[in-house]
């Protein structure tokens, strides 16, 4: 007996999904999303004020937006994510729908049922898009792996370190001063 044909999905269907519904569409499969906890929104507005401040003060042509935000990754219509944080440096690149193609710097924050995501799918999706940096925030290990896909580099931190954002030359970000 065949197997049953897998269902391959567009951005349609994301679109046409209830209100309400938060889901991602990575090679044409839908992943739904679980409400994020108190923690993982208190990191990801700590995070988005420090850089909008940092680009603020700085009078830089990049942007902070927070999920949910779409990032159309690909030229395609199978590919639609919501990341935690994106800066994207390049105005021409955004819509009143989102981004289209890849931020500059993207920041995941780990959850329970993200975690395979974060750390497998979205790091082979973010690297082979065209992501400069990308960062997984998993406080549940006190951990922050930093991928600068620019220079090939992958550093691993904790929640009391300073760490420098790559695509700035001097925007550091001190996890031990965040009250998280």
């Amino acid at each position: 007996m065949p197997l049953p044909k897998e269902q391959h999905y567009t951005i349609d269907d994301i679109y046409n999904l209830p209100e309400g519904t938060r889901a991602e569409l990575i090679d044409g499969q839908i992943y739904y999303m679980a409400p994020p906890s108190r923690q993982h929104q208190q990191i990801v507005l700590s995070l988005s004020r420090k850089i909008a401040d940092y680009i603020d003060s700085h009078k830089g042509p990049c942007e902070v937006d927070i999920a949910p935000f779409a990032v159309f990754l690909n030229e395609d219509d199978t590919n639609y994510i919501e990341p935690d944080i994106s800066v994207i440096c390049s105005p021409d690149k955004l819509t009143d729908k989102g981004c289209n193609g890849a931020p500059d710097w993207i920041i995941e924050i780990v959850s329970p049922g993200s975690r395979r995501m974060d750390y497998y799918t979205k790091l082979f999706k973010y690297r082979t898009a065209g992501v400069r940096e990308y960062w997984i925030v998993d406080a549940s290990k006190n951990l922050i792996t930093v991928y600068d896909f620019e220079h090939d580099d992958v550093g691993q931190y904790s929640f009391s370190d300073t760490i420098k954002a790559g695509i700035y030359n001097d925007l550091y970000l001190d996890f031990s001063g965040m009250n998280i």
